[in-house]
């Protein structure tokens, strides 16, 4: 089989794959969901069109929901933004979209985190972004209800539109990139399934393309082209955890911890500060922070303006060379499909140190212990390999250091190719075993 015929069908396995948790009966979800708000006087359910059109008529700005509404992931905070009184002031100064799937968005305005199962985007009527809105605490916790940051976002995104537009030079870099498809069922691992609507007088579940596979259909696009995949779609979003910053979950990018000899460190971030500014773009949330992120080099810096007891202060961020492989992707559901490539549909964890000395392993090394073993479709190739259950990776070719699944994926991604079986070595019961680890 060559290369660029697999990807298709690594996708069609990858749509199948339990990512998320997810109600028991998802058609009737989905058909509830339309039962209940088609018609609400509120949220233009399912037209993003009209709502463009609306917010042009209005002067208001667009506010943009995207719900999988059978992912258990972020149901609290989707209850709170549909019922919760005290939103009702801010959601009176937006004209409010919700949209439930994700076949027709047009992907040169709707680019966030696909990963999440609650985000909103936030336009000006003429198209022009003002912000993003994800949060991963309620992707990791579907019983969180507080709407603080939501709140928070809403109303910074009010500010900005009253500056409108003599504040449209600061927004250049929310705005999209260029795409290789204009929308999700356009991209060729989809369009053989996914009709461009939902088919409500057939099985509405099936004819569903939900956000995370628009992520892994940018991923099975750029693998098919057999070149190295850019680096931002295999950590995509990152959080700016990776520089050694943790901003607090209830606020717009309010600092809550810096680490010790980190790029935020050096760059003078202390607890306690507030990014007003970050690479010269306005912030409304964390989501709009991860996407500066995504969008920045692969090594440089870029500017940031924090206020501080009062005053604006501004510092330099400087971003080392790999600063990206320290995003830690385990629980993204994106990173699914990118096991099987490569890592043949192994899932595997980095052993702790005070477990290695018993094993004989170095604290320096590589040391993975493989605890899921795929069994079907490209994500069994690992398992014809001969890998098993309990192995313990210690090389990859002549990678032997201690490195994370995280990292070892971008690695792996981005040196080599499908078709390529590369020689591995796992630790099993006490001796070694040399197998061969295949790319697809």
């Amino acid at each position: 089989m060559k290369p660029k015929s697999l990807v298709p069908a690594l996708w069609l396995t990858f749509a199948t794959l339990p990512h998320a948790e997810t109600v028991k009966d998802r058609e009737g979800a989905v058909r509830g969901e339309k039962a209940k708000m088609e018609n609400d006087t509120r949220w233009n359910w399912n037209d993003i069109d009209s709502g463009f059109r609306l917010a042009k008529t209005t002067g208001k700005p667009l506010l943009v929901v995207l719900r999988c509404v059978p992912c258990m992931s972020c149901a609290g905070i989707d209850a709170s933004v549909l019922q919760e009184p005290e939103l009702v002031p801010l959601l009176d100064q937006f004209v409010c979209v919700r949209v439930i799937n994700a076949n027709a968005l047009d992907l040169a305005k709707f680019q966030f985190d696909y990963d999440l199962s609650f985000s909103a985007i936030m336009f000006n009527g003429d198209g022009t972004i003002y912000g993003r809105y994800g949060s991963w605490l309620h992707q990791k916790d579907p019983l969180n209800k507080t709407t603080a940051s939501f709140k928070k976002a809403l109303d910074a995104v009010l500010a900005i539109h009253q500056g409108y537009p003599a504040n449209k030079t600061t927004l250049t870099g929310k705005q999209g990139g260029p795409v290789p498809y204009q929308k999700p069922v356009e991209f060729p691992t989809l369009a053989a399934k996914y009709p461009s609507k939902l088919d409500w007088d057939g099985k509405v579940m099936q004819s569903c393309v939900h956000c995370h596979m628009v992520g892994d259909a940018f991923r099975a696009h750029y693998r098919a082209q057999s070149q190295p995949m850019p680096v931002e779609w295999i950590y995509p979003q990152p959080s700016i955890e990776t520089l050694g910053i943790t901003l607090a979950t209830d606020d717009i990018a309010k600092v809550e911890a810096v680490t010790a000899g980190s790029s935020g460190e050096t760059a003078g971030v202390k607890a306690g500060d507030v990014f007003i500014l970050l690479n010269h773009q306005p912030l409304v949330s964390i989501a709009d922070v991860s996407w500066i992120l995504h969008r920045a080099p692969d090594s440089g810096s870029i500017p940031a303006t924090i206020q501080r007891d009062g005053k604006e202060t501004a510092l330099t961020l400087e971003l080392p060379a790999g600063w990206r492989l320290k995003a830690d992707i385990g629980k993204r559901a994106g990173t699914w499909p990118m096991r099987a490539m490569a890592f043949g549909g192994m899932k595997m964890d980095d052993i702790p140190d005070e477990e290695r000395a018993g094993l004989g392993l170095d604290k320096e090394q590589m040391a993975l212990r493989i605890f899921h073993v795929g069994q079907y479709g490209p994500h069994a190739a690992a398992k014809k390999e001969g890998f098993q259950k309990d192995d313990i990776l210690v090389q990859i070719g002549d990678l032997k250091q201690r490195i994370t699944e995280s990292a070892i994926i971008g690695h792996l991604l981005q040196q080599h190719r499908p078709g390529e079986k590369l020689v591995a070595i796992v630790q099993r019961g006490g001796k070694r075993v040399e197998l061969k680890l295949p790319q697809q």
